[in-house]
């Protein structure tokens, strides 16, 4: 449901975006009003394609710790415990884990896609960091650098957010780019272990020697 209403919302401001654009390149200037509402907007887009990617992320790690701890079927016996009403959230959580017992290499394919939605989920949750919290991800009490602010994109007239990290910019992203990003998941290429550690540690400021750098001799 959550990402219909996010392909739905979708849809509704993508046009938004390039009348933000046209009115952009014939006007000459940004124009104020419609600028601050489809920031508005897109904020909220944001947001909301943030908890839909955080709440699949959370369920895919909460059924592979039970996977690999042998809880699967104690987990299920609890959700069938008959709690005195129909509970249709159970009965689809249920379902989940019986489709795991009956074919275990469901893990496999979830452990695939949680790294292909890692990259996208830490940028995602980077920008909404800012653009709520108006703070550099994962530093508490700190000042982020531009929140809030976004520049037209002059290629689809969603708003450029700058993604900052200790007063460094890694780029910008817009809610179109995110858009994009998020319908082509299921055809994204899985990335190596090397390569998350290697953008985590740019995320964190840091940074990662290729492995054949760090084992070269001399």
């Amino acid at each position: 449901m959550q990402a219909l209403n996010l392909a739905m919302v979708d849809a509704w401001l993508t046009p938004l975006e390039e009348d933000l654009l046209r009115m952009l390149i014939r006007e000459d200037r940004t124009p104020a009003p419609e600028a601050l509402f489809v920031s508005a907007l897109s904020q909220m887009w944001i947001f909301a394609a943030y908890e839909l990617l955080r709440a699949w992320r959370q369920r895919a790690l909460d059924m592979r710790k039970l996977q690999r701890n042998g809880g699967l079927r104690a987990k299920l016996a609890a959700l069938r415990k008959d709690c005195g009403f129909v509970h249709a959230g159970r009965r689809i959580r249920a379902s989940q884990i019986e489709r795991i017992l009956d074919e275990p290499g469901i893990i496999d394919v979830i452990d695939d896609d949680l790294k292909r939605t890692h990259m996208p989920f830490a940028r995602l949750a980077a920008i909404r960091v800012s653009l709520a919290k108006h703070e550099v991800p994962r530093k508490k009490n700190s000042i982020a650098l531009n929140p809030g602010y976004g520049r037209i994109n002059r290629e689809c007239g969603a708003l450029d957010n700058e993604i900052e990290v200790g007063g460094s910019s890694l780029g910008t992203i817009n809610r179109r780019e995110i858009a994009e990003g998020m319908r082509a998941l299921p055809d994204a290429q899985i990335p190596s272990d090397d390569e998350l550690e290697a953008f985590d540690a740019l995320l964190r400021g840091q940074s990662v020697r290729p492995a054949a750098a760090a084992t070269s001799p001399g």
